[in-house]
């Protein structure tokens, strides 16, 4: 939460802006392992994080998908946008996912990443082995891409 002190003098509690990336090929998706010191250290992910102060949410999940696994990207489309607040983390983050064609790799995952392979969309990892909600997220694109439907998903 971001605490944030308004021009009448109030404060108020805020929340966090996040983007997260779809990356698939070959019908698999790209899934990143997070690192020991973070929340769901350890646990399988989407490459994706916070938005940066001056940054779109395009320009956002195109820098976040680079630092945290050195592919570049291209098309961004927006799949979700998540903004229940009782999401399974603590910081009760909106989110903003996208499905993304997957360019280049020009460069290596950060710090924030312990690795990162693609994994077979009908063998996912277990739920229990991601982080956040990105198991149900997954599972949402799985029907999308059976059957389409409009797109951006609110939740």
């Amino acid at each position: 939460m971001i605490t944030c002190k308004f021009e009448d003098g109030g404060d108020a509690t805020l929340r966090h802006t996040v983007v997260d990336g779809i990356l698939v090929k070959d019908n698999k998706v790209l899934l990143i392992r997070r690192a020991k010191n973070l929340i769901h250290g350890g646990k399988l992910a989407l490459p994706g994080g916070y938005l940066d102060r001056n940054e779109t949410i395009f320009d956002a999940v195109r820098r976040e998908v680079k630092e945290e696994t050195g592919y570049e990207i291209k098309n961004p489309k927006l799949f979700n946008i998540i903004s229940d607040p009782s999401r399974k983390e603590d910081r009760q983050n909106v989110a903003f996912v996208f499905i993304v064609e997957v360019g280049e790799q020009t460069g290596k995952p950060d710090k924030e990443v312990d690795g990162m392979a693609w994994y077979d969309l009908e063998k996912l990892p277990a739920k229990e082995e991601t982080a956040f909600d990105h198991h149900e997220v997954l599972d949402l694109y799985k029907k999308y891409r059976e059957k389409k439907f409009d797109l951006p998903i609110v939740s």
